[in-house]
């Protein structure tokens, strides 16, 4: 009979220890998914790619951000910071889509959702293959459109 209880206290610690186990987050699970993240609170006005939707899309956003700033961790700050608080000064996509969209509202989000939105969102820039034109904004255009 002790046997049994001693059995049974085993089977009781591991099935508590399982429990714990399957309860407790993992490092997988406390870092958000940056792409479920924009599905659930930006595609309502964001598309991925043209067309636009009420927003601009976020591909070229990616390649403006990747086109600004020199590191990720640079430009996810910053785009972080304008997600939390939007404003003209902050703008880094085109300043003709403020004038077409108008200035998007701040989005209350926890800050690991937020990165993890904004790392997608960077992202973007390349795994969609959106890149700068042969121009980019540098003056580097081949033609003359005063023609």
């Amino acid at each position: 009979m002790k046997h049994y209880h001693h059995l049974a206290a085993a089977f009781v610690a591991l099935g508590v220890t399982g429990l714990m186990t399957a309860l407790s987050p993992t490092a997988d699970a406390a870092t958000p998914d940056g792409k479920a993240v924009f599905d659930r609170n930006c595609s309502v006005c964001h598309s991925i790619m043209p067309p636009p939707k009420s927003a601009p899309p976020i591909a070229p956003i990616a390649s403006r951000y990747r086109q600004q700033f020199p590191t990720k961790s640079q430009g996810v700050a910053h785009m972080v910071a304008f997600i939390k608080s939007p404003s003209k000064q902050k703008v880094i996509v085109d300043r003709q889509a403020v004038d077409r969209f108008g200035l998007m509202p701040p989005i209350q989000l926890g800050n690991a959702e937020l990165n993890a939105v904004a790392g997608w969102v960077w992202d973007q820039g390349a795994a969609k293959g959106w890149g700068p034109g042969s121009g980019a904004g540098r003056g580097n255009s081949k033609g003359n459109c005063n023609q």
